[in-house]
């Protein structure tokens, strides 16, 4: 019969969300360099690509989860589903790699760094630094404890149970919310600014851009809990909330080394503050 389909695979539609989306991120990443260098129509540009990106999501991720609905996924479509996300989080790996090998050359070879850091780390502009046993250690529990909960959720899913399933999310979504409003803390009060020397630039990046990650991780897992609630998912078919369960776990495991890296071993020897 012609146009029968006789494949595993998901053919898309025409579908204008992919364009869109792209136009939207051009347009934000422009408005954001021009509002940096402040020029008027910067922050204009920067709003309308943020709504754009906003708009494209909520669409593009609807129809992802209409296909869903429809048995447009596949074993196979999920399969490459998973693919595509296992690369999504090989790629943040290396964006961290670049964090902590700028922290590590600053670190090792201050001695290259003279006239920045003194020939010495961390540098003698820094009289103190956070304390990694004080709220760094709390937070570190803390993330400790979403993965147990979120893992939680999964297991729960997988066997039926949807009441645990809410409420694992439940628990990672506020251990996450705690997360970020402690860590907001600990930035407010921290004994050094940002950007006078390479170890508060490294410092701020590094983990600035962590927090970034918990907050984008927290959304992710919220609207899983939303669709909890509207009786998504099923046992063999909830990659949405599988996805955000890796990268939830990513965030965990990246946190860990930079509690060591950055927090202990990169203060060592200064005072605490």
């Amino acid at each position: 019969m012609a146009g029968a389909k006789n494949h595993d695979y998901h053919i898309l539609p025409a579908d204008p969300w992919p364009l869109i989306t792209s136009v939207s991120a051009f347009v934000m990443t422009t408005g954001l360099a021009f509002f940096m260098h402040d020029y008027p129509f910067g922050t204009y540009l920067l709003i309308a690509g943020f709504l754009g990106l906003i708009i494209s999501m909520f669409s593009w991720f609807g129809n992802i989860i209409k296909e869903a609905h429809a048995g447009d996924h596949t074993p196979v479509v999920q399969l490459h589903q998973r693919y595509g996300m296992i690369l999504f989080i090989a790629s943040e790996v290396m964006f961290f790699v670049g964090w902590f090998w700028a922290f590590f050359d600053f670190s090792l070879f201050p001695s290259a760094l003279t006239e920045v850091v003194d020939g010495q780390w961390p540098p003698k502009a820094i009289e103190a630094v956070m304390n990694p046993w004080d709220l760094p250690l709390l937070n570190t529990l803390i993330l400790l404890c979403s993965g147990t909960t979120v893992t939680w959720a999964h297991h729960s899913l997988i066997n039926g149970d949807r009441d645990g399933l809410k409420k694992g999310l439940w628990a990672t979504v506020i251990l996450g919310v705690v997360f970020s409003f402690i860590q907001a803390y600990e930035y407010m009060h921290a004994p050094f600014p940002f950007g006078e020397n390479t170890y508060g630039s490294a410092f701020y990046m590094a983990t600035g851009f962590h927090g970034f990650h918990v907050i984008v991780g927290t959304i992710m897992l919220i609207v899983c809990l939303v669709r909890a609630y509207k009786g998504h998912f099923t046992p063999k078919q909830h990659f949405g909330f599988e996805a955000a369960a890796w990268y939830w776990h990513f965030v965990d495991v990246v946190w860990l080394f930079l509690f060591v890296a950055i927090y202990i071993w990169g203060g060592a020897g200064a005072e605490y503050h």
